[in-house]
């Protein structure tokens, strides 16, 4: 009797579950078959993001460089598969994370005035968490008299107050974050470097042989040597060494306000009467759909290392795998993806014009002299607007400009790889303004065409928040592309 191909398939996968149930129920068979046993994995498309598969294309001017600034030139790269949300963040997305920061402050004032609920002091196995942990699940009644009277720090005093207007002090939303230094702990010489013993009878070293098994006393299993180089302010940098440190020394700490900087829409232009955007913009849900501005480069990068612990608490909360940390994009994605699989166009929709064939400007900019009105725009618009490009992104190019997570120098593109182009640098508090300046893309609602052009970079400095800047975040593809988890055959 002949099998055809449907029925061999058929007799190859049952095969295959009869070795996966008797290699489940007894692994010890002397093969290497992995660890098991592993949780399943499927494709996880966070919310409101798009799928971009990796690609190669030339990164650079598709067009002239009108005002000769000679900061990019066409260099070939490679950008691994990444989700990317399809639109900039909005003003309500940003809400959320400042309620959350206001929540917690919330959380943790009535706990700490004897309301137990709004904490979770022990873990599991009842050992105890310090600091507390907020207990989400427990609801504020933030019209309740005693909770007014034991949250009433967090308003503005009486005497600030606006026609006697009880409103949050907005100085007080700090949000407490934290990041891993991974290019410090790269460095070969910040490695660990692990005790070592000496055997009685060989005389020679071995690692770990004086470890101890008491909880908390992993000093015993080596040290961290860790030298790294800081500012004076004055454009002078001298050595810093740390010496027996643990693991800790690469988890950098830091604080920032999360409220948008309002006050932009005035400062940024002078002359110019925009004071109805300063008190309305973010805060009234006429303009929910609205792309948040006014955020600084920190504050973004604060916003995104709130995601990740959002979506990845949940995760963890249902048993599931974590994924990679939602961020910044570098500036060779944000490009990549702008282009939309278009790689020598000069704009996210292709080109060569701004117009279409009906005479319509196709994204919002300042596209004459004096006259913001023909595009359709004013200000910013709904983050929605105009058509997406062939990835199905939308703006691209206009409505805000975009920070990305790359620090601006005009010859990076010289030095940096061609494979996931990088360049980066932790600006301290201290040092130059030139080494704060990070890049921007995708030009403005205030801009004219030039900054519109997908291969266009400029830069903002990363503790400044303009009204014409707001992002969006990335997050890196787990595997090479979607569908490999049900492809056994390769590519």
């Amino acid at each position: 009797m002949r099998l055809n191909i449907k029925d061999m398939k058929k007799a190859i996968l049952l095969s295959s579950i009869v070795a996966l149930i008797a290699t489940s129920c007894n692994t010890d068979t002397g093969e290497l078959v992995g660890a098991r046993p592993r949780p399943q994995w499927y494709d996880v498309d966070p919310f409101g993001m798009l799928w971009i598969p990796a690609g190669s294309y030339n990164m650079g001017p598709s067009d002239e460089d009108v005002p000769y600034a000679q900061t990019t030139k066409s260099k070939t790269v490679s950008v691994q598969a990444f989700y990317i949300d399809q639109t900039e963040i909005s003003n309500n997305e940003y809400r959320q994370f400042v309620y959350h920061v206001r929540d917690s402050i919330a959380h943790m004032a009535l706990f700490e005035s004897g309301v137990a609920e709004h904490a979770i002091e022990t873990d599991e196995n009842d050992q105890p968490i310090e600091p507390p942990l907020v207990n989400w699940s427990e609801r504020i009644h933030y019209d309740d008299q005693d909770v007014k009277e034991v949250l009433e720090f967090m308003y503005y005093p009486v005497e600030e107050r606006f026609y006697r207007r009880r409103q949050v002090d907005s100085r007080k939303l700090n949000y407490e974050y934290y990041w891993i230094n991974l290019r410090l702990a790269a460095v070969k010489s910040n490695r660990f470097k692990p005790r070592k013993t000496t055997d009685e009878k060989t005389g020679l070293d071995f690692i770990n042989g004086g470890q101890s098994t008491a909880v908390g006393d992993d000093k015993t299993l080596g040290k961290y040597d860790v030298t790294d180089e800081i500012s004076d302010g004055k454009g002078n940098y001298s050595t810093r060494e740390r010496k027996d440190k643990d693991r800790s020394i690469f988890i950098v700490k830091d604080v920032i306000n999360v409220y948008p900087d309002t006050l932009a829409w005035i400062h940024d232009f002078t002359y110019s009467f925009n004071e109805p955007m300063t008190n309305m913009y973010f805060w009234h849900p006429a303009y929910d759909d609205y792309p948040v501005v006014g955020v600084s480069w920190k504050q973004a990068r604060a916003f995104c290392i709130w995601r990740t612990q959002l979506f990845n608490g949940y995760r963890n909360s249902i048993g599931e795998p974590i994924v990679n940390d939602f961020r910044l994009p570098t500036e060779s994605e944000w490009e990549y993806a702008a282009r939309g699989g278009l790689p020598l166009s000069p704009y996210p929709w292709g080109g060569p014009y701004i117009l279409n064939s009906n005479g319509c400007y196709l994204a919002n900019f300042k596209p004459r002299r004096g006259n913001y009105l023909p595009d359709g725009g004013f200000h910013t618009v709904r983050i929605g607007s105009y058509n997406p490009n062939d990835f199905g992104l939308y703006c691209m190019a206009g409505n805000a400009a975009e920070w990305t997570s790359n620090a601006y120098d005009e010859a990076s593109y010289d030095f940096s790889h061609d494979l996931n182009p990088d360049y980066v640098y932790e600006a301290q508090d201290n040092e130059a303004n030139a080494l704060k300046r990070k890049v921007i893309r995708g030009g403005s609602w205030k801009d004219v065409g030039y900054y519109l052009q997908n291969g266009t970079r400029t830069y903002e400095y990363q503790d400044t928040a303009k009204c014409y800047i707001g992002f969006r975040c990335v997050q890196t593809y787990l595997g090479r592309a979607k569908g490999d988890a049900f492809n056994e055959g390769g590519l």
